[in-house]
């Protein structure tokens, strides 16, 4: 199976909050529980580790209900 980017999910989660089971849920009912992901520097995630990863890398902001992703932090290339 192929990797995603990453962007694939941050795109998905634009405009929605989660929490991070829901956020799990959300890309496994899009993507399929085996799917593996990579970015500019790291590859071949599955969704708890990109979920980790992202996180880490501040790409989450809260919302009243969890967080949803900030958008000025994600890389567009």
């Amino acid at each position: 199976m192929e990797q995603l980017h990453a962007h694939e999910v941050l795109q998905m989660m634009e405009g929605n909050s989660y929490s991070e089971s829901s956020l799990k849920e959300a890309i496994i009912h899009k993507f399929g529980e085996e799917q593996h992901f990579y970015t500019c520097s790291a590859t071949d995630m599955d969704i708890d580790e990109l979920i980790v990863f992202l996180k880490k890398k501040g790409k989450f902001m809260p919302t009243d209900d969890g967080f949803t992703v900030d958008i000025t932090k994600v890389c567009s290339h």
